[in-house]
């Protein structure tokens, strides 16, 4: 048994059970996989794997057990590399976020150049998709961190915690009858077309739940992931827009209107960061972690278990000025060239 079998046997995992995709992850060839895996099975005397003719297709029920202890055991070699590379590379390394196109456009900018400020020497990579998706890549290994709002939490191999809250708001036109409204309720939104999130993004189900507790059903004429989308069809006329306060402070306002009063409709949300229980967390990743979240102490992230938060230190967005990127502001010199390294 060795550990480049193992390695086989969870990238077959990752990737579906399809040996190509092994091979060509782990830059070897499709014979030389399934014989390895045959070679760790016939040494286990038990089958992991279903099989279709020469495909796999499957675990067996021998294979789900092993297959955890086989993850773990990935998991921790990983930790050792991570505990000799914190103490001979601090400064150096790789950070793989996975987020979604809201905390990536709208949340991170401002971390990220602070971090690079601190870091220089340290890569980072943004791996975008669905809150699902970030958890899942947290979950696998994929990533060292995720940034979401929704699907964060209940989650027993994740350490889960709030960074910050946030409020939705309603955008329209200037010239849009809302635009004037001193204070507007749900049943003025109603009123018009609605234009906001598609269900699993950026708070969409604290806007339904505001909309259904109401006894209002609004016209959701149109769904998307990402609230620059959601502003140009607002600024086209098609509806009203509801989006993530940072869309509006932290991104271009396309010359559209809060509309006023609107922050209050819906109630506030959270952005989380989600970390692996088994994964050792790296010193410049603990502080990136505290970048957005500092009311979290370096030493908490360091050590296993739960990370109890007094809510009284989280803080809302708007209170968080360090998250601000104001209009107008530049890449400074010295990141942009080091962007294009």
């Amino acid at each position: 048994m060795n550990f480049q079998q193992l390695r086989y046997v969870g990238s077959a995992i990752r990737n579906d059970f399809n040996l190509t995709k092994v091979a060509s992850e782990l830059f070897t060839s499709q014979p030389g996989v399934s014989k390895q895996i045959k070679e760790l099975e016939a040494e286990l005397k038990i089958e992991i794997f279903v099989r279709r003719g020469k495909r796999l297709v499957g675990l067996t029920e021998a294979g789900h057990s092993v297959v955890e202890i086989i993850e773990r055991l990935l998991v921790e070699a990983d930790n050792l590399k991570r505990l000799s590379d914190d103490f001979v590379d601090t400064d150096k390394g790789r950070l793989i976020i996975a987020t979604t196109h809201n905390q990536a456009n709208y949340v991170l900018p401002r971390v990220l150049l602070d971090f690079r400020r601190e870091f220089p020497k340290v890569e980072v990579e943004l791996r975008q998709g669905s809150p699902g998706s970030v958890v899942e890549m947290v979950l696998h290994g994929k990533a060292d961190i995720g940034v979401a709002t929704e699907a964060m939490e209940g989650r027993p191999a994740l350490r889960t915690f709030s960074c910050f809250t946030w409020e939705h708001v309603a955008i329209v036109p200037p010239d849009h009858p809302l635009a004037a409204v001193e204070t507007v309720t749900l049943q003025d939104l109603a009123a018009y077309p609605v234009i906001t999130y598609t269900s699993e993004y950026s708070g969409r189900s604290r806007i339904d739940a505001a909309f259904e507790r109401a006894g209002v059903r609004p016209d959701i004429r149109l769904a998307a992931v990402d609230a620059g989308v959601i502003k140009t069809y607002v600024k086209l006329g098609m509806g009203v827009g509801i989006v993530a306060q940072m869309a509006v402070e932290n991104g271009s306002s396309d010359g559209l209107a809060i509309v006023r009063g609107s922050s209050k409709l819906f109630d506030a949300s959270s952005t989380k960061v989600a970390i692996a229980k088994s994964t050792l967390v790296r010193s410049y990743i603990a502080r990136f972690i505290r970048m957005l979240a500092p009311h979290v102490e370096e030493r908490q992230l360091k050590r296993q278990g739960e990370i109890s938060i007094d809510p009284a230190k989280l803080h809302s967005f708007a209170e968080r000025e360090d998250l601000h990127i104001g209009r107008g502001t530049s890449v400074p010199c010295e990141l942009a060239q080091g962007a294009s390294e």
